[in-house]
């Protein structure tokens, strides 16, 4: 049986290790930490259950497809229940809860501006194309132009809208500016702001209007969780608490891996870990990309993340909510243009107590509060994140109209030097690269090491991008071109010694 080691356990990672172990290769993951999921780990603190990092559940049917491959369904593991509303957008001036459903979205349209119903179902029409044909580019390697020079790839590209902007695509058919930032804030989970990001990507206004907001119970965690039980009963061993320190390499591939407690030998390997990091550790002739090519990557934003356990209910609250309740251009200013500590920012809270009791004890509430700055501040320290925390309470208190600094029994708070630290993060990004069209697809570190045969990556600084479904499709990628590599290998020996 011929065998892999996987660095990490992320959810690109575990996707990676359950294609290959399903393809019959004796899989072994090493993982840092002590315990898998990566960045969607969970924090238990006094009966109190924190997704550490991602919290939305969006495009369903990439699990759906990743289960399937396995012959399992998502319900298997974990329960689905769908969101609506699916989040609750607070302005400077009114709320808007914004609902779950083709007609009531339109209905909330038209309330806003009169007529703009209509549009935003043709909008979503073509979002619903772009998110077809989107699919279809996430899956390929991005290693050769070759891949997008087929003429159904050629007639995808012309239907993405490659060369518009997000923003000139919403601004053509949408007048107001609260109906252009709903539609613009899918966006800035891909790391750049809307004038920047390329109209493609409006397929996430498919992904969060029609296939819509969903809370796994239990958590991203769980999901986590459950990937990992599937990659251990198709046979993946996993080395917890073991980070990988260096590498023997012979021939331009990879002999042995280093770990900090044993020296693995192998014929694969495949990184889910951070790019960055894993090239530091290889010699500069053995690395794919320079250190000035790093620096000159645009970075999607790191941000500041408060974990808050509450004594009590608080009445009202949603399960997602953004807070916009402050100046759009000024946040991005400070995120984009002149990166620095933002002065008063935007910022999201996820009260997952709101649909999950067993999340926290009874009666209280547990809250994720989330601020977007930008990846390689410094300055990081407790007193600057304790003057935000203060500063986001105060906000949350006066929208929702009660006290809440008062019943605080449990805060933890984690930034860009914490994701440094754990995750090996580059320049403690939260996102990964911002996918702008110079970064996009074949423009994105390749998934295959250009100095080694036998290194390969997966997850959110190659291809398809930032996410966990595009961390499910990355290491379901990475997973086949090792297998095709293989197959070529094999093919060449046989033919040799026949």
């Amino acid at each position: 049986m011929r065998s892999v080691h996987i660095i990490g356990s992320g959810f690109a990672g575990l996707s990676a290790a359950c294609f290959m172990a399903r393809a019959g290769w004796d899989v072994t993951v090493l993982e840092k930490l002590p315990e898998p999921g990566g960045r969607a780990r969970q924090l238990t603190i006094q009966g109190f259950q924190f997704d550490m990092g991602p919290s939305w559940y969006w495009m369903p049917d990439i699990f759906d497809r990743f289960f399937k491959e396995f012959g399992k369904n998502t319900s298997d593991f974990y329960q689905l229940k769908r969101l609506d509303p699916s989040y609750r957008v607070y302005w400077e001036n009114g709320v808007t809860d914004v609902p779950a459903g083709r007609e009531s979205l339109r209905k909330l349209f038209d309330s806003i501006e009169p007529g703009t119903g209509e549009r935003l179902r043709q909008f979503l029409k073509e979002a619903a194309e772009k998110y077809r044909e989107g699919m279809k580019m996430a899956y390929q390697p991005g290693l050769s132009v070759n891949e997008f020079l087929r003429l159904s790839m050629l007639k995808a590209a012309l239907k993405l809208d490659l060369f518009s902007s997000v923003k000139k695509h919403i601004d053509r058919s949408f007048k107001n500016e609260k109906l252009r930032m709903l539609l613009a804030f899918p966006s800035l989970f891909l790391g750049a702001l809307p004038q920047n990001t390329p109209a493609m990507y409006s397929l996430m206004n498919y992904a969060d209007m029609e296939l819509g907001t969903w809370y796994p119970k239990g958590g991203l965690a769980k999901v986590a969780e459950s990937i990992y039980d599937l990659a251990v009963s198709l046979g993946v061993q996993f080395k917890f608490d073991e980070p990988v320190e260096r590498f023997t390499i012979e021939d331009n591939q990879i002999r042995s891996i280093h770990s900090s407690k044993a020296v693995y030998q192998t014929e694969q390997v495949i990184s889910g870990a951070d790019y960055h990091y894993i090239e530091s550790l290889l010699s500069k002739p053995f690395q794919s990309y320079s250190a000035a090519y790093w620096n000159k990557r645009k970075m999607a934003p790191s941000c500041l993340l408060y974990y808050v356990g509450l004594s009590k209910k608080i009445e009202g609250l949603q399960h997602h909510t953004l807070f916009f309740d402050e100046s759009f251009d000024l946040h991005s200013h400070n995120l984009y243009d002149v990166p620095k500590w933002p002065e008063r920012p935007l910022f999201y809270m996820n009260a997952p107590s709101v649909t999950d009791s067993n999340v926290c004890p009874p009666g209280c509430e547990n809250l994720f509060l989330l601020i977007p700055v930008s990846a390689g501040l410094t300055g990081d320290n407790e007193e600057l994140r304790e003057s935000y925390f203060q500063m986001i309470l105060k906000r949350i208190e006066a929208k929702t109209g009660q006290n809440i600094s008062g019943s605080i029994v449990v805060k933890k708070t984690f930034a860009g030097s914490d994701f440094e630290n754990l995750y090996n993060s580059f320049k403690g990004n939260a996102y990964g690269l911002a996918n702008t069209l110079s970064q996009t697809a074949l423009f994105k570190p390749s998934c295959r090491s250009k100095k080694l045969n036998n290194l390969f990556y997966c997850g959110q600084l190659t291809v398809p991008g930032p996410g966990v479904p595009p961390a499910l499709i990355s290491g379901e990628i990475a997973a086949r071109e090792v297998l095709k590599s293989n197959t070529v290998k094999s093919i060449v020996h046989d033919f040799h010694f026949s």
